[in-house]
């Protein structure tokens, strides 16, 4: 049987793996990589345009902050739900196509959202959006480890460097073209969407041709994983250190606008350049996590995100305008590294199930992220918005709970 099964294997090589000398397993394949990264970028700019008219929607339709919230936890937990289902399907049912016709689906919420006439049709076109932002962020996320060739962490923070600078370049463009022009105005980022559309068909041509042998290559280089207990003790550490960074950062995304014309008075577009700071930052930050922890280890990173980034979130609420730009900056270059290194983390935690670890972990950031949204939406209602950062600023406090993350470096040895 087993010289059976070796002629079998040796015979399907040159038929089913042509290229499989051009495409080394072990090589690091920037052009895919930078694909998925450049989809990831235009798949989020489009996100990120969401909250940034949040102000112009509020005066269109006299909405109030808990309002505001309501659309933005719509379009994270539809996005959230989903994500890890499509994970685990595709994980054993592979669907190439998704991800083209998953953006077919944010076209169409793009759409809705331009004329949306009521707030039930706002509702309807986040939720829209939330299911093309579901199919997208684990399947192309597969893309970008199957391209890695083994630098897990490089590639998924090239991959979610691409995201940041979508979600940093977002809120500019949204500034220049659809705040002077009105809601209608929205309908030119369907342009962006078909722009999305070409290259994640592209990257879907090279998966179908070169996926199968990139998997196998890589399915070398897993190690054991962690134990059953191990992995439950990682996912309630996991949680905790997500909600901390993804609730602080729904704090920025969502209100930072507000939290600047409140308590500065300065304009809508001000707010916007001040909005892009944060996340230009965020964006350029999130690369260093990957690398370094490829070279120190994912636990290491964990630590300096959120504690390194304590002090400057504790100050934030007590300084004024220019030294709030400047901590805004520091926050977003410090915390930005931990998202790489907490989904490389899990996925050694739990190898061989990509797709799922990925919806999982980009769906409880999105989860997570709508929730609190919501929350803090309620809050400013109640309490004010600058009251709000005033009591987010303990959160990055919570990265105390690093220590108890299993070590997933000393299993793949």
């Amino acid at each position: 049987m087993t010289a059976q099964t070796a002629t079998a294997e040796a015979s399907a090589i040159p038929a089913a793996l042509p290229a499989a000398e051009e495409h080394k397993p072990q090589g690091f394949l920037l052009p895919i990589v930078g694909g998925a990264a450049l989809a990831h970028l235009l798949n989020d700019m489009i996100q990120a345009m969401l909250p940034a008219v949040f102000p112009m929607l509020k005066a269109n339709f006299s909405l109030s902050f808990a309002q505001i919230g309501l659309i933005a936890l719509v379009y994270q937990v539809t996005a959230s739900l989903l994500q890890p289902w499509i994970g685990l399907y595709t994980d054993k049912h592979p669907k190439p196509y998704l991800l083209p016709c998953g953006m077919g689906m944010t076209l169409i919420g793009i759409g809705l959202l331009a004329s949306a006439g009521s707030y039930p049709m706002l509702l309807v076109a986040a939720a829209v959006v939330g299911v093309g932002s579901a199919t997208f962020h684990p399947e192309a996320s597969r893309i970008a480890r199957l391209a890695s060739g083994g630098r897990f962490g490089t590639a998924q923070s090239t991959f979610q460097v691409g995201g940041n600078t979508g979600s940093a370049i977002g809120p500019l463009l949204t500034a220049a073209i659809v705040i002077p022009y009105g809601q209608p105005a929205i309908a030119w980022f369907m342009v962006v969407a078909l722009a999305a559309i070409f290259v994640l068909y592209r990257l879907t041509v090279w998966v179908l041709h070169h996926g199968s042998a990139k998997a196998k290559g890589l399915a070398k280089s897993h190690g054991e994983g962690l134990s059953r207990a191990g992995v439950i003790r990682a996912v309630a550490v996991i949680c905790v250190l997500m909600f901390a960074k993804f609730v602080y950062i729904a704090s920025f995304t969502n209100y930072f606008t507000f939290y600047l014309i409140e308590r500065f008075g300065l304009s809508v577009r001000q707010s916007q350049l001040f909005l892009f700071m944060f996340l230009a930052a965020v964006a350029a930050g999130t690369f260093a996590g990957g690398p370094v922890g490829d070279r120190i280890g994912r636990k290491a990173v964990i630590w300096i995100s959120f504690l390194g980034v304590a002090p400057f979130a504790l100050a934030l609420p007590h300084v004024g305008l220019v030294w709030t730009a400047v901590l805004a900056i520091v926050i977003g270059l410090v915390m930005s590294s931990a998202f790489a290194a907490l989904v490389v983390y899990a996925q050694e935690a739990v190898p061989g199930r990509v797709g799922l670890v990925s919806g999982l972990m980009f769906g409880l950031m999105f989860g997570i992220g709508g929730t609190g949204a919501a929350a803090l939406g309620e809050l400013a209602d109640k309490h004010g918005i600058v009251w709000v950062y005033g009591a987010t600023s303990f959160l990055p406090l919570l990265g105390l709970a690093t220590a108890f993350l299993p070590d997933t470096r000393k299993k793949r040895r």
